[in-house]
């Protein structure tokens, strides 16, 4: 009995030291910049004083569980690591285009995707970045979250001068430290929810380059471009606090085209309220990837997005949020399989280009090739 217990006395000090190492190199790994500053200060103080904001943190139009019901953390966190899910990534290259981006004409209307939710959009001669990753990994941890083989073919270097940069929110898979940093000197405005500007002033970043927004904002920028700033349901936090900026979703309107830009979001009522305000929308680019049932209440099952679509009252539909990163257990090509399937019964335009692609904003009738047909 003595023994055990000299054991069990001894093994509880070892655990002790191994949790207490585990937590002091976790501690002095987030110091690192590209985990960004939490909001302080003034900017704190305005974020405060958002109605979005309540109890020390951003909050959800509607109640938004972090688990749909019937799932537990535990369940979906096995399944994630220890589940062997079939075709999360592809074997095959993915096929991409590299386009000049130099030299597309600057009277051109056209859209570039770089894969995820990553694209250019070049309107009425100004040209608008959105949630740009050219790091080729979706995590602050190298080598956990890596692109598909194919889908790195555009760098910083490939980029023009960018009049908007958009960010949606702060996670990894769209704010990206080793791109921002790279960027700063080609980007004239960043537009941001509240918060973020706090990691882009921490990057180099000049006050007087972010903008940062709260929801129901108009914004008048130049040349007879306007930009709405709108709900998302969706979190944000990079680090072990959530939801310490906001989160946002985009209407961009141009001297042509209005765009809504969806950022990452559940289903939820904002849609209609969006299509009821802003509506028709010229194309609506909206999150259809890394989905689960578990967490349908911060990403659009394919079937939601096609109904998001509609409540927009959306001509044009441009799907993304897939076809880079494995962030969901589910085929890496179903997000785009199953939405052309159900819009059968929508019929709306979809925009699918392959990576690097140019997409014609002012030719709702362009056709796209189903390029992920025949991939493994």
């Amino acid at each position: 009995m003595k023994n055990l217990k000299i054991f069990l006395k001894g093994f509880a000090i070892i655990s002790l030291l191994i949790i207490s190492l585990f937590t002091a190199t976790a501690f002095l790994y987030m110091k690192q910049d590209k985990f960004g500053e939490a909001p302080a200060g003034e900017r704190l103080s305005k974020m405060e004083k958002s109605p979005n904001f309540k109890d020390g943190k951003f909050q959800n139009i509607s109640e938004t569980p972090e688990l749909a019901e019937g799932y537990t953390m535990v369940g979906v966190m096995y399944a994630q690591f220890f589940k062997t899910a079939p075709r999360r990534s592809p074997m095959d290259v993915i096929p991409s285009i590299k386009t000049d981006l130099l030299s597309i004409p600057i009277d051109s209307n056209v859209l570039i995707w770089f894969g995820h939710s990553s694209y250019l959009m070049q309107i009425d001669g100004k040209r608008i970045l959105v949630d740009p990753v050219f790091s080729g990994n979706a995590s602050p941890i190298p080598g956990t979250v890596n692109s598909f083989e194919g889908t790195d073919i555009y760098s910083v270097n490939d980029l023009p001068p960018i009049d908007y940069l958009f960010i949606s929110h702060d996670h990894y898979d769209h704010v990206d430290y080793e791109t921002l940093t790279g960027l700063k000197e080609k980007v004239k405005q960043v537009i941001c929810g509240l918060g973020i500007g706090a990691y882009f002033e921490q990057w180099g970043f000049g006050k007087q380059q972010i903008l940062e927004t709260d929801w129901y904002e108009r914004i008048d920028l130049e040349s007879g471009f306007v930009t709405f700033t709108e709900p998302a349901r969706h979190f944000s936090g990079r680090g072990f606090t959530r939801n310490n900026t906001l989160w946002q979703s985009y209407v961009l309107q141009t001297p042509s085209l209005k765009i809504y830009m969806g950022g990452d979001s559940g289903y939820d009522t904002h849609y209609a309220d969006i299509g009821a305000k802003h509506g028709p929308i010229d194309l609506a680019i909206l999150d259809n990837g890394q989905y689960d049932l578990a967490w349908r209440f911060i990403h659009t099952l394919p079937e939601e997005v096609l109904k998001a679509t509609k409540d927009l009252k959306a001509k044009r539909l441009f799907p993304v949020h897939s076809s880079k990163f494995v962030l969901a257990n589910h085929p890496w090509d179903e997000p785009l399989v199953r939405i052309t399937e159900l819009n059968k019964e929508y019929n709306f335009p979809l925009v699918t280009p392959m990576i690097g692609e140019t997409v014609n904003l002012n030719d709702p009738d362009q056709q796209f090739k189903q390029w992920w047909v025949g991939i493994d």
